[in-house]
C-alpha cells in the first residue's frame, strides 16, 4: 500500500523530507527486480540441472555408455572350447567401440546349446547379437535383422556352368575372401557315374529316369551343401528334390561320403564346392581311390550361392535400437576380422572376417525354407 501511496506522490511530482518521491520509488523498485532476476536465474539453473539429469548417461570422455553388450555364439563345437577361443573378442570389441565413442562396461559372450537357441535368445532380447548360420537367420528374421556376412576363402571356379568346371586347370583356394561358396553334384569312378558325367560333357542335361537310377551319398536333411541347396536345385530343374530319389544313402560325415564314392558304393555325391580340394591328398591314400580325384571326379550340377554364416543382432533389444550403435559394433568387428589377433579368435567358427550384410542375398534360403514346409 506504501509503494502504490507513494507511486502517487511520484505523479504529482510531490517530494518528502527533501527527497525526490521519484527517487525513493526507484529505489524501491530496484531493489525488488534485483531479487526477481535473481530467482528467475535459480530456476533456469534448476531446469537445466533436472533436464541433465534426464539425458543419456555420459562417461567423463563424453562416450555413450553401455553396462553390458551380451553377444551369443552358435554351438560350432563344444561351449567350452568355442568360449574358450572366442573369448579376446570381449576386450577387442571393447576398445574398438571405444574408439568410435561407446564405452561398453563387459561384453558377455556366450555359446548357445543348439543354433535354435541363439536364434530365440535373439528373438527375446536376452542376447544382443549372435553368429548364426543363414539358416537360422531366416528362421527368426521377423524379430532379429542381418548385420553382418562372414567371409571364406574363395576358390578360383565360382560358377553355374559345368563346362568350366570339367575343363583346364583343377579348381584351387585363392587369395579372394568371399560372402558365398556353392553346392556340387560329383559323380565318382563307378561304372554308371562315368557314363554320366561323359553325357553331360557332350552339353547333354540327363534325364531324371537317368538320375534316378544312380545311388547317391548325402548328408543330413539340415545341411546346406550336402542336401538343401541341392534338393532346390534339383527342385528347379526338374520338379523334384532329393526325397523323391528312389536310392539315396547318408553320411555321417563328407570323408564317409567321399569314401563311398571313392570305392564306387555310390554313383554321385552332393557337397560344398571345394569338397575336391579338401580330399586331394586323402583320395588314394585313405579314402580308396585309384587314380587322383581330379581324373576320377567330375562335376554335373553347380548350385546357386549359398551365402555364408551370419552375426545378427536383436529387434527387441534396446541396446540395438539405436542405429549408429548397430553400426559400430559392425565396423567393430569388420576392424577386427583384418587384425591376426581377431582371425585367431575367429579360426574355431571358420571365418575370415566380415563384411555388410544384404538381406536379400538370404533369399534362396527362404525359399528352402518354403519348400521344406510344402509352400
Amino acid at each position: 500500500m506504501q509503494s502504490r501511496f507513494y507511486y502517487f506522490l511520484y505523479l504529482f511530482g510531490i517530494e518528502r523530507h527533501g527527497c525526490s518521491i521519484q527517487y525513493l520509488i526507484a529505489k524501491e523498485w530496484g531493489i525488488k527486480m534485483k531479487k526477481i532476476v535473481a530467482f528467475i536465474m535459480f530456476l533456469c539453473l534448476f531446469v537445466g540441472l533436472l533436464a541433465g539429469c534426464g539425458s543419456e548417461k555420459k562417461s567423463s570422455t563424453g562416450s555413450n555408455e553401455i553396462k553390458e553388450l551380451k553377444i551369443a555364439v552358435s554351438p560350432y563345437q563344444d561351449a567350452e572350447t568355442v568360449k574358450t577361443a572366442v573369448g579376446p573378442l570381449s576386450t577387442m570389441l571393447q576398445g574398438k567401440l571405444k574408439e568410435k565413442g561407446f564405452a561398453v562396461g563387459k561384453v558377455s559372450v556366450s555359446v548357445g546349446t543348439s543354433y535354435s537357441a541363439v536364434g530365440e535368445a535373439l528373438s527375446a532380447g536376452s542376447a544382443d547379437a549372435g553368429f548364426v548360420s543363414g539358416a537360422t537367420y531366416v528362421l527368426f528374421d521377423k524379430e532379429i535383422d542381418v548385420l553382418l556376412t562372414a567371409l571364406r576363402q574363395g576358390i578360383s571356379k565360382d560358377t553355374t556352368d559345368v563346362k568350366i568346371w570339367n575343363e583346364g586347370e583343377p579348381e584351387k583356394f585363392n587369395d579372394k575372401l568371399v560372402q558365398h561358396y556353392r553346392s556340387v553334384l560329383v559323380t565318382g569312378p563307378s561304372a554308371k557315374g562315368k557314363a554320366l558325367l561323359e553325357k553331360v560333357k557332350k552339353g547333354k542335361k540327363p534325364s531324371w529316369e537317368k538320375l534316378n537310377g544312380l545311388t547317391w551319398t548325402v548328408m543330413s536333411p539340415a545341411s546346406a551343401s550336402g542336401y538343401l541347396y541341392p534338393s532346390l536345385f534339383l527342385k528347379k530343374e526338374y520338379g523334384k528334390t532329393i526325397a523323391d530319389l528312389a536310392h539315396v544313402v547318408q553320411a555321417e560325415s563328407y570323408t564317409t561320403s567321399m569314401a563311398r564314392l571313392a570305392s564306387g558304393q555310390a554313383d554321385i555325391a552332393v557337397a560344398f564346392s571345394h569338397i575336391r580340394i579338401r580330399n586331394e591328398k586323402n583320395w588314394q591314400t585313405k579314402l580308396g581311390g585309384t587314380d587322383t580325384i581330379w581324373k576320377q571326379t567330375g562335376i554335373i550340377g553347380v548350385t546357386d550361392k549359398i551365402y555364408n554364416d551370419t552375426v545378427c543382432v536383436s529387434k527387441t533389444s534396446k541396446t540395438m535400437q539405436d542405429q549408429k550403435f548397430r553400426k559400430a559394433f559392425g565396423e567393430a568387428l569388420i576392424e577386427i576380422g583384418k587384425t591376426k589377433e581377431g582371425l585367431d579368435a575367429l579360426k574355431i567358427l571358420g571365418h575370415k572376417g566380415y563384411d555388410w550384410a544384404d538381406a536379400k542375398n538370404y533369399d534362396d534360403e527362404r525359399r528352402v525354407q518354403r519348400e521344406l514346409k510344402g509352400k
